[in-house]
Parts: C-alpha cells; structure tokens; sequence
C-alpha cells in the first residue's frame, strides 16, 4: 500500500475558493444532512409545519442514527417502560444513602472528598497564610474555613 504523497480528495472538491467562496474540501458535517423525519397521528396540518421546520434548519448527519449493530454484536434486551419490577425484594432506595437497603458503603470506596481534605490538612498553615493576603480570593477564604471546620 503506497503512503505519503499528494492525495486527491473524494468529495466534495480538491481546490477551495477564497474568502467568500471557500468551501470545505474535507467533506465535513456541511455536506451531509440528516433525513426529514415527519411522526405520524397528531392534529391536522401537524405533519406538514413538522416537515417545514426540518426543511428550514437542516442538521448535519448524526453519527450512528439509525444505523444497527454491527454483524455478531448483542444488544441486550431492555425493560419495557411501565414493566414490573425484576427485583422484587430489592427496595428502591438501595444504594442511596437514605431509605432502607444497603448504602453507598455497599460499594466499598473510599470519597475521593474526604482523601483530598486530608491531603489539604497538610497545607493549612501556608493556606490560612494566603487567605490572609489583601488579595486573596473568596473562594481561598472559604477553603480555609471548610478546612478548619472539619478539624
């Protein structure tokens, strides 16, 4: 396979225009729209303003709109909106911090908050020395007193 060299390019042009009349040569998201997609059932003349609108503000191409899985790629069935519960016994409040049911402790780790306070115990004495400063931000003052407020 041949590399490097002078490629000419597939779409949509290999030369651009100048300042007004350039145009991409990359053939980027301009180049491509999204097809018009008009729902079906709602009131008289619906469809019609649906399409309108579309037709007034094109967007480009999403990547993988309605495209399918790619060949032996699974999708695992979903849960149907108002379906009941697979888990009867498991409350709703399982794994939050209210409520019965196991808490975020269940998950076994550690708040990545509380780590970061204690780090920045280690430097509050150079931290109250800058919150001290004419100059000092708000937020740097409010730091040392969340610090010190933990104490």
């Amino acid at each position: 396979m041949a590399r490097g060299g002078a490629r000419q390019p597939a779409n949509p042009a290999p030369v651009s225009g100048p300042g007004q009349l350039s145009r991409r040569t990359d053939g980027g998201p301009g180049d491509a729209k999204q097809p018009i997609k008009v729902p079906t059932g709602g009131s008289y003349g619906d469809a019609t303003q649906m399409m309108k609108l579309q037709q007034a503000a094109p967007l480009a191409a999403s990547p993988g709109g309605d495209v399918a899985p790619p060949a032996g790629v699974q999708v695992p069935p979903g849960v149907a909106f108002g379906a009941g519960t697979q888990q009867p016994d498991t409350p709703v409040t399982d794994g939050a911090g209210l409520g019965p049911g196991a808490g975020p402790e269940a998950l076994g780790l550690t708040s990545q908050s509380d780590d970061d306070m204690q780090r920045l115990m280690q430097y509050l004495p150079v931290l109250e020395h800058m919150s001290s400063q004419p100059n000092s931000s708000r937020a740097a003052r409010n730091l040392v007193r969340e610090l010190k407020g933990r104490l």
